[in-house]
């Protein structure tokens, strides 16, 4: 999720488009934002949760893309760590359609408070479904319209499709992976 400007001065949304940052940046009204990455639990979800639904596509009917920019605004862009459109949206360098799901992976510099923020964000742009997954607590929230709802059913779903996530499912392959037992 969005931490902090990564420069002084202001960037057009031109400048920002056409320049590589790695990892990719946000983008808010004229401000560059990082995004905190790099660890390994982040990581290793968001390789998973991006096979599942690979794995899934077709019966899922969905396209998934890691860390796939999404202009929400004019001057704002967000980049989901995971988002998956419903097959037959439209083909977009950068989209700007809400996409079906957008996850979002805590990172330990990550707080509720901003997590919360980040989906209303998301719902705002009228993206149907927000996940928020935070590995050390090994909880994943809901975005609604109130802020995030802890999800107690133990999955994460998409009424009306097959998509079904088993959050127990995502964190024993994470705790096997971390003591080689996979």
């Amino acid at each position: 999720m969005a931490t902090q400007p990564i420069s002084d001065r202001l960037i057009s949304v031109e400048e920002y488009l056409s320049t590589g940052y790695d990892p990719d940046c946000e983008y808010d009204d004229g401000v560059i934002v990082e995004r905190n990455l790099g660890e390994i639990e982040h990581s290793y979800l968001q390789a998973l949760l991006t096979t599942l639904f690979t794995v899934h596509a077709e019966e899922w009917r969905v396209l998934t893309f890691p860390e796939q920019r999404v202009q929400i605004g004019p001057k704002r862009f967000l980049v989901p760590d995971i988002c998956a459109v419903r097959f037959g949206a439209p083909w977009e360098k950068i989209l700007t359609h809400p996409p079906l799901i957008t996850i979002e992976i805590m990172s330990p510099e990550d707080t509720i408070r901003r997590g919360t923020a980040k989906a209303a964000e998301y719902l705002g742009f009228g993206v149907e479904h927000v996940w928020v997954i935070d590995p050390s607590a090994r909880v994943a929230y809901r975005g609604v319209s109130s802020g995030l709802e802890l999800v107690r059913s133990g999955e994460l779903v998409v009424p009306g499709t097959a998509i079904l996530v088993s959050i127990s499912a995502l964190f024993e392959k994470l705790d096997s992976a971390r003591t080689g037992n996979i």
